[in-house]
């Protein structure tokens, strides 16, 4: 039998020469195996890295106005959230108040953070008629999903999670409730759960990759949901009364931090930011041993194609000049010094360019780790009076 001529032409392989392709995986062998190594990575991660040039940067992209280079860095992020911009009315409706500690009056509420989704919000009002300075409070990740909004406000309405959130405050904050703290220094505060999180709950740690990937299959993202609503949020403690529009703060702490300088970017609403212990570059954190390798928090602040034009610390950047304090720990796992210090350099580098150096305040606290110390709320709430009291 004559065989096919498309196969008679084919040529023979040939045994490998001596001057064949280095192994790509470093084993020995001419071909990639294994093909994902350190935890998650591919075996080509560090090409990947050298790949991502940032086009977007401001300083590296083509527009050299800064408010046109805003503009479309923020098109492109807000393209990217994979979740539309929304105006549903907020409808807000008081679902119980009650007398804080002498200073403030404690409110629940309900509010449609999206058209999809009504939300109960705990907010601290200062006594007085105002209008008052409001903080928009955004909680941590931290693998708890039983207390959101419970881990920075002392949950007066619902005794069940107030050992689980006390116990946070311990762990994490020196046994100071941040909302309380700000309340008492004139503050409105307002805090809601992400989903997720407190009275959305209903997630485990194991399923979040699931809700991240479902969320996608629906044509929306977990990031792109949580920023959304946190622009919501921040839209919704402005319209408050007895609250300055224009006075209006976004403060978080870890994965909270992250949110904080994310709305300050996205939202003209936010005039200020406080993040504490998230902040870092794209090149410090996708290498082995990073906790962000392991997936599952990993989703809420991960926007799929963004770090295709902006770095981390570019994404914080469209924030400028607003004022911004930013916060680290010098011994915190989960954001090496070397990160963190890249990533600070490039903040000043922004702020500085638009002489706006006296507006942008980091700084590495040494001997501490991924914590939100007393002194280092001291220190942060003192700042924000410089900048959102008159």
């Amino acid at each position: 039998m004559s065989m096919p001529p498309a196969l008679a032409a084919a040529p023979v392989l040939a045994p490998a020469a001596a001057a064949a392709p280095a192994p790509a995986s470093g084993t020995g062998v001419p071909y990639e195996s294994p093909g994902v190594v350190g935890g998650n990575l591919p075996a080509f991660h560090a090409a990947l890295r050298a790949g991502l040039g940032y086009p977007l940067a401001w300083g590296t992209s083509r527009h050299r106005s800064f408010p046109a280079w805003r503009r479309a860095a923020r098109a492109r992020t807000e393209e990217l959230l994979r979740h539309p911009a929304d105006d549903t009315p907020f409808r807000p409706e008081i679902l119980d108040e009650r007398p804080g500690d002498g200073a403030y009056v404690r409110r629940t509420l309900a509010f449609a953070v999206t058209r999809h989704s009504r939300v109960r919000a705990a907010l601290l009002m200062p006594a007085g008629r105002g209008p008052h300075p409001g903080v928009l409070l955004l909680h941590d990740h931290g693998a708890r999903f039983d207390i959101g909004k419970e881990k920075l406000i002392r949950p007066w309405y619902d005794e069940t999670r107030l050992a689980s959130a006390e116990a946070w405050a311990a762990r994490h904050f020196g046994g100071r409730f941040p909302g309380d703290e700000l309340a008492a220094r004139g503050y409105a505060v307002l805090s809601v759960d992400a989903l997720g999180w407190g009275d959305r709950s209903g997630l485990g740690y194991e399923g979040q990759q699931a809700l991240a990937g479902n969320l996608l299959h629906l044509g929306s993202s977990l990031a792109g949901l949580i920023a959304r609503e946190d622009m919501r949020a921040a839209e919704f403690l402005a319209s408050l009364p007895g609250v300055d529009p224009d006075r209006v703060a976004a403060l978080g702490f870890s994965m909270g931090a992250y949110r904080a300088w994310q709305v300050s970017a996205l939202s003209d609403r936010v005039a200020a930011a406080v993040a504490v212990c998230w902040m870092t570059t794209l090149e410090a954190m996708m290498v082995p041993g990073n906790n962000t390798l392991r997936g599952q928090s990993a989703y809420c602040m991960l926007h799929p194609g963004l770090s295709q034009y902006l770095d981390i610390p570019d994404v914080a950047s469209m924030a400028a000049p607003k004022p911004f304090l930013c916060f680290a720990g010098e011994t915190d796992p989960l954001f090496p010094a070397d990160g963190v210090a890249a990533a600070f350099e490039r903040l000043a580098a922004v702020w500085r360019s638009q002489r706006a150096e006296d507006r942008l305040h980091t700084r590495t606290w040494p001997g501490l780790g991924h914590t939100f110390t007393p002194v280092m709320q001291d220190a942060a709430f003192a700042w924000l009076d410089v900048h959102m009291r008159p």
